[in-house]
């Protein structure tokens, strides 16, 4: 029986985590779980359905909205009132990631899953890692403190990887060919995607997920994300990847080895799949989910990723060779252009562009005196360095943004 602590478990792929445990009570119980305290209905249903002895939420005053919810909740159901033990507060996921557990699932959204994920590599758990964020920003500092296997990637395409990687040697490795859905505007020139919406861009033609990773899949900087967590879990230099749009999302990524073959890792579009083997690995769990129809026609296409128009892969390429702190700055200044895109005072090719202006004004130390503004090289990298990056990328970015325009 593997114990799983769950970070993050109200959003997508926390809830989805917990509907594969559901389904085998048998291999897995849930130790604790964290979540922001954004739904505290849902976290109460969470500790009642899977009798949960922790819970840690970031925001401190929604304890005792959730011991009310459990009453209310305990009380529709007719059972006993549960009293897990809550830990409140912005270090709260933390102290959680670093208790007791086989296995811990960091699905939190963004630069706030650095922390836990450094928690749990020092307590020697193993990471079922959903949250790429932690592992890009922080580069060497994550990578370093990991044990060979500790971390399990959840993402669909770094499964993949995983996967097809185990058809031969690391030294036999030609590339890695990262596939991206092209997300809704696929096809579609720069020109026409000034007047967008972020209602516009949270129509994923093939995933359902939170809002912050629907936005960077429509501007194609998830897949500049997961650019940089190839490169560092699979340590495959950057220019030996390769993103293709595969508009059907069926094949999650391939492996090219030096004699000429491509192995692929294919199967219908669903999260229960990496997540099960992040939870299980190397080990398969029987019918997670459906395979693909070999029985009607079907057809797979590919086709080159338009730089020109989503110019967020080569943005985060540069980034990831520059390494040290400039990651953190792609990623801080995406975060704070995705809120000012979801609240309407940028346009959706601001996005980028404003990122561009922050990391080369970070790259070349041009930050207006900002301390944060220093670029760090591996070799100095710290978590001090790479948080001072991260709170400068948010900060320059919001400045650009309140000007209405990334310049």
């Amino acid at each position: 029986m593997k114990k799983v602590i769950i970070l993050g478990s109200t959003g997508s792929i926390g809830t989805q985590t917990l509907e594969v445990i559901a389904s085998r009570r048998d291999q897995f119980e849930v130790a604790g779980i964290s979540a922001g305290g954004s739904d505290v209905g849902l976290l109460a249903q969470q500790v009642l359905d899977f009798s949960i002895p922790v819970v840690a939420i970031a925001r401190e005053d929604a304890a005792e909205e959730l011991m009310r919810a459990l009453a209310v909740q305990a009380g529709s159901r007719d059972v006993p009132v549960p009293d897990p033990q809550i830990l409140a507060g912005p270090e709260a996921s933390t102290q959680l990631a670093g208790m007791p557990a086989d296995v811990v699932c960091n699905a939190i959204t963004g630069a706030a899953g650095l922390r836990p994920t450094l928690a749990t590599l020092a307590a020697g758990t193993t990471l079922a890692l959903a949250n790429k964020e932690s592992l890009v920003i922080g580069g060497r500092l994550v990578t370093q403190a990991a044990a060979p296997g500790q971390i399990v990637a959840v993402d669909s395409e770094h499964s993949a990887f995983a996967q097809c990687l185990r058809g031969g040697g690391r030294n036999e490795v030609r590339r890695l060919v990262l596939t991206a859905s092209g997300g809704p505007f696929r096809g579609r020139d720069r020109e026409s995607l000034a007047d967008v919406t972020a209602s516009d861009a949270m129509k994923h033609p093939t995933w359902n997920m939170g809002r912050v990773i629907t936005i960077n899949s429509s501007t194609l900087v998830n897949k500049g994300l997961e650019l940089l967590e190839a490169a560092l879990l699979y340590d495959v230099d950057l220019d030996d990847i390769t993103v293709v749009v595969h508009p059907q999302s069926v094949v999650h990524s391939m492996v090219e080895f030096w004699d000429g073959a491509t192995i692929a890792q294919a199967s219908p579009p669903d999260m229960r799949l990496p997540i099960a083997l992040g939870l299980s690995w190397p080990d398969r769990i029987p019918d997670t989910a459906a395979g693909c129809d070999w029985s009607t026609a079907t057809q797979w296409t590919f086709e080159p990723l338009d730089n020109e128009t989503f110019g967020a892969v080569e943005l985060a390429r540069c980034s990831g060779k520059a390494s040290g702190t400039a990651p953190a700055v792609f990623n801080a200044a995406n975060e704070s252009c995705v809120d000012a895109f979801c609240e309407g005072r940028i346009g959706f090719l601001d996005i980028t562009d404003t990122i561009a202006t922050v990391l080369d004004e970070h790259l070349s130390g041009d930050g207006n005196g900002a301390p944060g503004a220093r670029h760090i090289g591996d070799e100095a990298l710290s978590l001090d360095a790479v948080l001072a990056a991260d709170s400068w990328g948010r900060r320059r970015a919001a400045e650009l943004c309140a000007r209405g325009r990334g310049q």
